[in-house]
């Protein structure tokens, strides 16, 4: 995957202790990163080769091309 063209998402926290989670590509799923946000922080990340999707817990905005989406948290 080329990294200059993988696409963005940010994270804004809602809340205090919102958790960001990479889990990699592959045949095998695993968590490989994770960032704690607290309340009024903000994560701008990128899919990369060994990341192919994010799982939030907690109180968030999501931001990506497609649109925004609002956690429950």
């Amino acid at each position: 995957m080329n990294n200059s063209s993988a696409e963005y998402f940010i994270v804004k926290a809602k809340a205090q202790g919102v958790q960001v989670i990479g889990l990699t590509r592959g045949q095998d799923t695993r968590f490989h990163h994770t960032e704690k946000l607290d309340k009024g922080e903000v994560l701008i990340a990128q899919f990369t080769e060994h990341t192919s999707a994010v799982k939030i817990r907690g109180s968030a905005t999501v931001l990506t091309k497609y649109g925004t989406v609002e956690t429950d948290g």
